[in-house]
């Protein structure tokens, strides 16, 4: 994916997701990007990784924002900083696969701290360890139902269904390297059963597990639709 999109003033793009990973570039103005764990703000210089099928919800500040979109090479962090966006994107008219390159070698890796209760909660919704919902909604003194809707508010999805988000991620990221059966992958990943599975990563990716799993020991890779 190679592109250079401008975003509108106070524009929203509603959480969404694409088959093909890809690397965000902030040529200028500013937004705020809910995908994974916490919120980044981003700006100018700031580089976001999105992965296969990666979802994110992102609110663009008062100047909008012009971002550049290179394709997904190895050795790019989650989130981080490049000190001449510019020379990047001149470089990406030549040669796109390059300059996402130079990318990597230049890139200072950042890590998005949590700022609020919803990127806490997004944080800890991303780990292994299971979290009934009411209660850490109790330790914070926060209703369960103000809960569920100022975090809809800041991720664009129900804490419920994110969490199912970042399950059905983590057993997509170790699906290239399972040598098990399907089965196990679903309960070593934390799925019900592997009906849950295959409609979770269906849902997901429009393509069932199996078929997933044939294309990532046919590329050695990821998988991708």
């Amino acid at each position: 994916m190679t592109s250079l999109t401008r975003h509108a003033a106070g524009e929203r793009l509603a959480r969404h997701r694409h088959a093909e990973g890809y690397v965000a570039l902030v040529l200028a103005g500013s937004y705020v990007e809910a995908g994974a764990g916490a919120r980044i703000a981003a700006r100018p210089g700031d580089v976001i990784l999105h992965g296969s099928y990666d979802a994110h919800q992102d609110d663009f500040g008062r100047a909008g924002a012009t971002v550049l979109n290179l394709p997904l090479t190895g050795g790019i962090a989650r989130y981080g900083r490049v000190d001449d966006p510019d020379l990047v994107a001149r470089m990406a008219e030549r040669d796109p696969v390059a300059a996402a390159s130079l990318v990597a070698a230049r890139m200072t890796v950042l890590d998005a701290q949590p700022t609020d209760w919803p990127d806490l909660l997004a944080d800890a919704l991303s780990g292994d360890e299971e979290i009934a919902l009411g209660d850490w909604a109790n330790r914070i003194g926060i209703a369960p139902q103000s809960l569920s809707r100022g975090f809809r508010q800041a991720f664009g999805v129900s804490p419920k269904r994110y969490r199912l988000e970042q399950r059905t991620q983590a057993a997509l990221r170790r699906m290239a390297g399972w040598n098990g059966t399907l089965a196990g992958l679903a309960a070593e990943a934390g799925f019900a059963d592997q009906a849950h599975f295959t409609r979770a990563v269906s849902d997901m990716t429009g393509t069932s597990p199996q078929r997933l799993k044939v294309q990532s020991v046919q590329s050695g890779t990821r998988p991708s639709a």
